[in-house]
């Protein structure tokens, strides 16, 4: 009898005594770490979070302070929730932050050599270079004026259409259309049509591939918190990811193709023709995999060309008509606001024709209400970063590999920066307008005040920043200047319309705009002639 009892109670002890070096061990390593609510063994804080992480971020903090740690799994992670926090970490230490958090969705659907996700190092400074001189550049940007202006028409024409017929428009839909057609001509080439030379079923394609992409990269997947888990596929993301990947691949293979074979039969002639044309980024990186002189110290293959477009499809389509979409359903509920917005439009450009990038500048109530959209609702809402170097703020001490989760949702709704924060009130961002002072009103949106960096700071914020600020003023302007919008379903009938926000990496809208378009212009058809 004692003979079987001696190993049970040894075993008994071992476990106790792996158990409490086991609590040395975690606690010797992270003691110094921000504040923590009550995790679960082996999951952490996993359930306490919600599908909108900047919600479930927010609560945690009116409960622990602006900033406080947890644990997803064994990693550790950090979230911040204040200006003077964000700055700490984005401007103070950026250098121990400078590695965005990677995953297997962006590690898979980017073939492992995404820009935005990279760590800092040669390759993401090669191609950020690249990328900002060749496509996002301010002169380039400019070039592709042209080329906005043509499809924002094509956009506004086919609401006249629905219009004429009293139709209802998935107005959310066709935004995301006009969205992804710019971003797809600059990166592909235009030959004057919406698909960017794809047919109408590569195109549709296409655009449901980038929409699905941008909903699992807001994801969570337990798989890249435990290892243990990755084989498994407990949330089925391998089976999504993999799905999307081969329709993706299978999608930009045949592009890429068709676009070398194009090169190898053009007429040398034709390369020297007298008219300066938009360069698109395909072109300039099948140049720069061509020609390997100007990249030798980096690795530079057709997989990098297909992570890129990629990356500049996801970052460009949704963030867009996303922005867009949220900016039109505030108008909707405060129809104060829309009149403000149309006055200004009459005054500056006129009912003869329609408001264009170069009218911009002169619609200082048009851009104010851009940046009341993009502090209410976000591109997007929570910045991460990835901790490369041991790191002290504070009294606290972040370990490397520990990740950054900084809730710019939480920041532009609190009350202890914004006054009235959750209504939207664009005169905050006006200079001597009721409603605004000294501090919000000298707020921009290019990284410098972390009250308000919809695109990041730093040597790592979006570098689509340019592009985005010269195409959506424009774009609302124009959308409202040409129509009232009829609400159906969710918000008809004279109701509020649901501000409600779905998953996703840009945060978009829970519900479809569905909208019957009201011409307020006349006559509308020739003012949106080419």
């Amino acid at each position: 009898m004692v003979a079987l009892e001696l190993p049970t109670q040894l075993l008994f002890l071992l476990l106790a005594l792996v158990l409490l070096i086991s609590i040395f061990r975690r606690h010797g390593r992270h003691h110094r770490l921000p504040p923590s609510p009550v995790g679960l063994p082996i999951i952490g804080h996993f359930h306490l979070l919600g599908p909108l992480l900047h919600r479930s971020f927010r609560d945690l903090s009116d409960r622990l302070g602006p900033l406080f740690s947890i644990h997803l799994g064994s990693v550790p992670c950090i979230v911040a929730s204040s200006p003077e926090l964000a700055s700490e970490f984005l401007k103070t230490n950026e250098v121990s932050f400078a590695a965005r958090v990677d995953s297997l969705a962006v590690s898979r659907l980017t073939y492992g050599y995404s820009m935005a996700f990279a760590p800092f190092n040669s390759y993401w400074k090669f191609i950020r270079k690249l990328t900002m001189n060749d496509l996002l550049s301010s002169r380039n940007v400019n070039s592709f004026a042209s080329l906005r202006s043509r499809e924002l028409r094509r956009f506004l024409r086919l609401l006249a259409e629905k219009s004429e017929r009293n139709e209802a428009a998935n107005v959310s839909a066709e935004l995301q259309k006009l969205s992804f057609s710019v971003i797809a001509q600059m990166v592909l080439g235009s030959d004057g049509t919406a698909n960017a030379g794809m047919d109408r079923g590569r195109a549709e394609e296409a655009r449901t591939v980038v929409r699905e992409v941008t909903r699992i990269f807001g994801e969570l997947n337990l798989s890249d918190f435990f290892w243990v888990l990755k084989r498994l596929d407990f949330q089925g993301y391998g089976k999504r990811i993999e799905d999307i990947f081969r329709r993706y691949d299978g999608l930009i293979e045949a592009i890429l193709g068709e676009r070398e074979e194009l090169r190898r039969n053009r007429n040398k002639e034709e390369e020297k023709e007298g008219v300066v044309k938009c360069r698109n980024l395909m072109d300039i990186l099948l140049d720069h995999l061509e020609d390997q002189k100007d990249n030798e110290t980096v690795e530079f293959t057709r997989l990098h060309v297909k992570g890129l477009i990629m990356d500049i499809f996801t970052a460009g389509t949704d963030t867009t008509s996303s922005s867009i979409d949220w900016t039109l359903s505030e108008l909707i509920n405060n129809p104060t606001v829309l009149k403000k917005a149309r006055d200004e439009i009459d005054r500056v450009v006129g009912k003869t024709r329609l408001v264009n990038e170069s009218d911009a500048s002169n619609l200082p109530y048009i851009q104010a209400m851009v940046k009341e959209t993009l502090r209410l609702h976000p591109v997007v809402p929570v910045v991460s970063r990835k901790c490369i170097k041991e790191c002290k703020i504070g009294k606290y001490i972040i370990p490397e590999n520990a990740m950054l989760f900084i809730n710019s949702w939480a920041i532009t709704r609190d009350p202890k920066y914004w006054e009235n924060p959750l209504e939207f009130q664009p005169e905050r961002f006006l200079q001597g307008h009721e409603g605004s002072n000294s501090t919000s009103s000298s707020i921009d949106v290019k990284g410098q005040h972390f009250e308000l960096f919809p695109f990041g700071s730093g040597r790592r914020m979006c570098p689509g920043m340019n592009l985005a600020l010269q195409t959506l003023p424009t774009f609302i302007a124009a959308i409202i200047q040409c129509f009232d919008f009829k609400v159906v379903g969710d918000g008809g009938d004279g109701h509020a319309l649901s501000m409600e926000e779905g998953p996703g990496l840009a945060s978009p809208r829970a519900h479809e705009l569905l909208c019957v378009p009201v011409p307020r212009l006349s006559p509308l058809s020739a003012i949106l002639e080419p």
